[in-house]
């Protein structure tokens, strides 16, 4: 059963020739206050005055003004001002268009409804999630294993960790045997996280709270005690956006204090930015990944059975990616992409896991294929035009079905225990609601077991994927969805969503809030960029580092194929796209100012000069390069950088940022600055916001934020295109 290694998705060399100026100027140095005309809602818009500083930074002899950089300093009185002061204007803005209610309403009626995850089995219970329809956290429920007719009763509700409902559960980690359970919470938002252990049958707390986790599963030993990752405690600066370099691996053994627990990887002479560790399913070997970037990293296995073993170390290069699937004694199953960019699995006996003893045992083939074992088959999942398509092998690599799912769509979950006959699998498609499937192991059987009933009716709508040609020729493939009979004159609000970075690949996917944008006579459109995972390594490093202009071109190039078959025009078009999104988003503007409408940028990488300084961002740097590796690589990053790339009265679309107060992996002050200098510099009377939630992080924590950002979204869009969804 394949366990997952716990990474910042989004997801240094020694600074050269940097050097700063420090003070901010304290004069009375502002941008100027920037009218906006906008007829029918508001006669003008005063942003707020933003101070600019001094600060100049020196890149191999370039001086590089940065005169907002007071804004990162999450901690100051004056950016706290700063952040009400634009959110005043923002709200006031989106308070005035007329029909933001009625989206709003049309949201709360539309996600209205009750949603289940696929049950998973854990000691003497089935357990899953459930959410009613607007609660802000799907509740866990459970009842007794074997009995699916049994009555379920709540095990645990997320809805009571904080009135405010900005308290969340990420995350249930079971012993073996089901008896004991390690839960982590998230509070605001924030990427650190506190782990509580608990009795499953009694739900009586066991021992103290661990603090300060960060980027971390939880895996037990047994029923003493477990492993969990996290860094050192953050002193003398703000815990929200100092850099985060060394993690490390530690046991906690139950009734003992965190300060006893026993570091086991990391640290000194292991300095990695993020490690991750489990124990196998037999309990007799940990598993240790260890990453200095989001791409690759090195796999450790040591044998528990022997006391003060050494870690074997399988494969070492931290630009491939290894992985165990599962383990059959001390043959172990490896996901590997060395030699195979589109991966393999491979066996070895331990202690002989190294390159030179592997043996093939799923060859590489023209799709990316991601493995997973259970009830002693293997699940070769592959991605085919960003498609799912499973076949069912032996574990000796015959193969035993290709397993018939419901459509063209993604489907996961094909992973159980050892001892498994059945699991239960989700399956959806922009039209196709996710529903759960019941698979029995031995006949290869689907049984329908929970299907959403949403007020939806898919046969309204129609899915296509189209094949583009990017600036250089590379076809790049796009999904688009859009109401049946829709005339193509051109004149259709169209939202293009995309990501294009860090192996990321972008499915087919459901989304309830969406269906508004979709009944109301809009487009969606998601095209697979490069620098994504859909067509394995080579489509995602052909969109990082000097190649990352690749991806910016193949966005444009969608919207570009959008505009010329009249599903839209410029006039119609938003961008959006978060976290390397949200760069995706700021880049293409600058670039191409005239491309669309609307510029949607949500929780985006917008110093691309900086970003390796803050939390995590160190570790994105085999996708981006950074600002000091050479002076090609810093005129690289600044050409696009989308703080950087602003220019002075150049017409760019109307745009809202979108961050939250509680963001430590892309922190709130790259939208901050960005934000500011796209006032100062905007030279349309499009309006230029910054819409800041407070108590979120790198996405909403509950049900209420969802639907209020999204309102927001669709209510800027339209206003922007002159276009009254309810009239």
């Amino acid at each position: 059963m394949k366990r997952i290694y716990w990474m910042a998705l989004i997801c240094l060399p020694i600074l050269i020739g940097c050097k700063a100026k420090q003070q901010i100027s304290q004069s009375d140095t502002m941008i100027k206050e920037t009218m906006t005309e906008k007829s029918g809602m508001q006669d003008k818009m005063t942003y707020p005055r933003t101070k600019k500083g001094d600060h100049v930074d020196t890149y191999f002899g370039v001086d590089v003004p940065d005169p907002y950089r007071w804004l990162e300093d999450d901690r100051s009185a004056e950016t706290a001002e700063w952040v009400k002061e634009e959110n005043e204007v923002t709200f006031g803005y989106l308070d005035k268009i007329p029909f933001r209610g009625q989206i709003k309403d049309r949201l709360k009626t539309l996600m209205d409804y009750e949603r289940i995850s696929a049950p998973f089995k854990e000691g003497n219970y089935e357990y899953f999630y459930k959410n009613d329809g607007l609660q802000d956290h799907s509740v866990v429920y459970r009842r007794p294993k074997g009995q699916s007719d049994a009555e379920p009763t709540v095990f645990m509700d997320p809805n009571t960790f904080s009135e405010d409902g900005t308290t969340g559960l990420r995350g249930m980690f079971f012993t073996k045997d089901g008896s004991m359970l390690g839960y982590m919470i998230t509070e605001g938002g924030s990427d650190w996280r506190k782990i509580i252990v608990i009795n499953a049958e009694d739900k009586k707390m066991v021992g103290d709270t661990i603090r300060d986790v960060k980027f971390s599963g939880l895996s037990w030993k047994g029923n003493e005690g477990f492993y969990y990752s996290s860094y050192d405690k953050v002193k003398d600066a703000s815990e929200l956006s100092a850099k985060t370099q060394v993690h490390k691996l530690y046991y906690h053994k139950l009734g003992t204090a965190q300060s006893e627990d026993v570091l086991v990887f990391g640290g000194a002479g292991q300095e990695n930015r993020y490690v991750g560790g489990y124990v196998t399913e037999d309990q007799k070997y940990l598993v240790v990944s260890a990453a200095q970037n989001t791409s690759g990293n090195q796999l450790y296995i040591k044998d528990l059975q022997q006391k003060n073993s050494d870690f074997v170390l399988v494969e070492d290069d931290y630009f491939s990616r290894t992985s165990t699937v599962d383990n059959i004694g001390s043959k172990f199953y490896l996901e590997t992409n060395v030699g195979a960019p589109n991966y393999r699995v491979v066996t070895a006996e331990f202690p002989k896991v190294t390159q030179e003893h592997w043996k093939d045992l799923i060859p590489e083939t023209e799709n990316v294929l991601n493995a997973n074992t259970g009830g002693g088959k293997m699940y070769a999942s592959y991605l085919v035009d960003a498609k799912t398509q499973v076949k069912q092998y032996n574990m000796d690599g015959t193969l035993d079905r290709v397993i018939e799912l419901p459509g063209i769509g993604s489907a996961n979950g094909f992973g159980a225990k050892k001892e498994d006959k059945d699991f239960y699998y989700s399956f959806t498609s922009f039209t196709y609601p996710s529903t759960i499937f019941k698979y029995d192991i031995a006949s290869g059987k689907s049984t329908l077991y929970k299907q959403s009933k949403i007020d939806f009716d898919p046969s309204l709508y129609e899915t296509k994927q189209v094949f583009y040609k990017s600036k250089d020729g590379t076809k790049v493939p796009m999904f688009i969805t859009y109401k049946k009979g829709m005339k193509l004159d051109g004149s259709n609000p169209t939202y293009l969503y995309a990501y294009g970075g860090f192996n990321v690949s972008l499915t087919p996917r459901f989304s309830a809030s969406r269906l508004v944008w979709l009944e109301n006579g809009g487009i969606y459109a998601q095209p697979n960029l490069r620098g994504g995972g859909e067509y394995g390594e080579k489509w995602h490093l052909a969109g990082t580092k000097m190649n990352k202009q690749n991806v910016f071109d193949d966005f444009i190039g969608a919207a570009q194929y959008l505009i010329d078959n009249k599903y839209t025009s410029s006039g119609k078009l938003a961008i959006a796209g978060g976290s390397n999104g949200g760069l995706l988003v700021g880049a293409t503007m600058a670039q191409r100012p005239d491309l669309a409408k609307v510029a949607l940028p949500a929780v985006g990488v917008m110093d691309m000069l900086r970003y390796h300084k803050f939390t995590a961002g160190a570790g994105w740097a085999a996708d981006y390069g950074t600002a000091d590796d050479s002076k090609e690589m810093f005129e690289y990053l600044r050409n696009y950088s989308p703080v950087h790339a602003l220019q002075k009265g150049v017409a760019y679309p109307a745009t809202m940022v979108t961050t939250g107060d509680h963001d430590d992996r892309v922190v709130p002050a790259h939208s901050f600055k960005f934000a500011a200098t796209l006032q100062e510099m905007a030279g349309r009377d499009n309006p230029q916001l910054i819409r800041i939630q407070t108590k979120a992080g790198h996405g909403s924590v509950s049900t209420t934020q969802v639907i209020d950002l999204q309102a927001d979204i669709y209510a800027f869009c339209w206003e922007n295109m002159g276009v009254n969804p309810f009239e």
